[in-house]
């Protein structure tokens, strides 16, 4: 798609300085990579070096952000908040691809499916019966979803995510490829010297504006529900286990484990490659660091880090000290022969 400066200003709420505002824009693209008829950002100062040599029509900045050597024919494009504003750019100039209302020939519905108005159901999709879907929701080809199944209004399937028997999913909720959801969660007692599985006979209730990622797996409750609060963003390949309790608008980024029967309050930041062990409590708004292991309750609006996770300042200075265990050791032996050469003398 393509748009003038102004046109683009004015859809994202920015003040021009400088460039040609009938100039076209036809993308967006980093700072590192745009070149002319591209629109870029820079909001980290980090990045402030690359401005002298960008060949970009336009860059969104913010109004207090100072920069300098900003070439001939690059607009400004200030505004209270370019991260935001960029991201509008971003989808008007890259426009989601929109599929047809339609219900392929080849998808499988079974018995007693209550369709909604305005869906799009992909090839080979198979729904199960006594399933319903919302007005305006995307199954896409190859997506499986099983019996008793609750899709809400404007939900996006992607191709091959699988969802189990009786989960039900909100409003505007997307789940993407590979993404499993309702499996059996992993309960076993050992007797007779065998693992005898426990029945795993919940569900999964996935609440409004919720995004879960790639290969990512969400167990159903043993006996109640696996819930997701509403506007909970999960990462790819990210484990949660049966019976979690997780709260509105958490972050969960990818390889984090959470083990059963957690609670993680609203707001709360789950960093790459976190482990949470079973029945933790991780209170509102406290972060979890990457590679932290967590076997404790974590307070609100604390952050943890390391494993096992304690709070931040007192982790980091356990690494510093490590650090310096090398030259303390030199240390300690040096005196101990100065010790020993001193009590030759005596």
């Amino acid at each position: 798609m393509s748009i003038t400066l102004k046109e683009l200003a004015d859809f994202c709420g920015a003040r021009i300085e400088g460039g040609d505002p009938s100039a076209t824009i036809h993308s967006a693209a980093e700072i590192t990579s745009a070149h002319q008829g591209q629109v870029t950002q820079l909001t980290n100062s980090r990045y402030t070096r690359h401005i002298k040599d960008s060949t970009a029509s336009a860059c969104f900045i913010a109004e207090s952000f100072a920069v300098e050597n900003v070439p001939e024919g690059m607009a400004l494009l200030i505004c209270p908040d370019p991260e935001v504003s960029f991201i509008k750019a971003v989808e008007l100039l890259h426009p989601a691809r929109i599929y047809g209302r339609q219900i392929a020939p080849q998808a499988v519905l079974e018995a007693n499916v209550t369709l909604g108005d305005e869906l799009y159901i992909g090839p080979y999709a198979v729904i199960g019966e006594n399933s319903t879907l919302g007005d305006g929701s995307e199954i896409h080809a190859g997506a499986y979803l099983g019996k008793n199944v609750k899709i809400g209004k404007n939900c996006r399937i992607y191709p091959y995510a699988v969802i189990y028997d009786d989960v039900a999913i909100g409003n505007n909720v997307i789940i993407h490829s590979g993404a499993i959801i309702g499996a059996d969660g992993f309960g076993y007692k050992f007797r007779n010297n065998q693992h005898v599985k426990v029945p795993q006979v919940g569900n999964v209730v996935i609440e409004d504006n919720v995004e879960i990622g790639a290969n990512t797996c969400i167990d159903r409750g043993a006996l109640g529900s696996t819930l997701i609060g509403a506007g909970s963003k999960i990462d790819n390949l990210v484990q949660i286990g049966h019976n979690n309790k997780v709260g509105k608008h958490v972050i969960m980024c990818g390889l984090t484990g959470v083990s059963g029967s957690c609670n993680i309050e609203d707001y709360a930041i789950l960093a790459g490659s976190s482990g949470i062990a079973d029945h933790v409590t991780i209170g509102q708004g406290a972060v979890v660091m990457a590679r932290s292991g967590v076997a404790g309750d974590v307070k609100a609006g604390t952050q943890v880090f390391g494993s096992p996770a304690k709070d931040k300042k007192t982790a980091y200075k356990e690494q510093i000290a490590i650090s310096k265990l090398p030259e303390l050791l030199k240390r300690v032996k040096m005196l101990e022969e100065k010790i020993l050469l001193l009590e030759k003398d005596i």
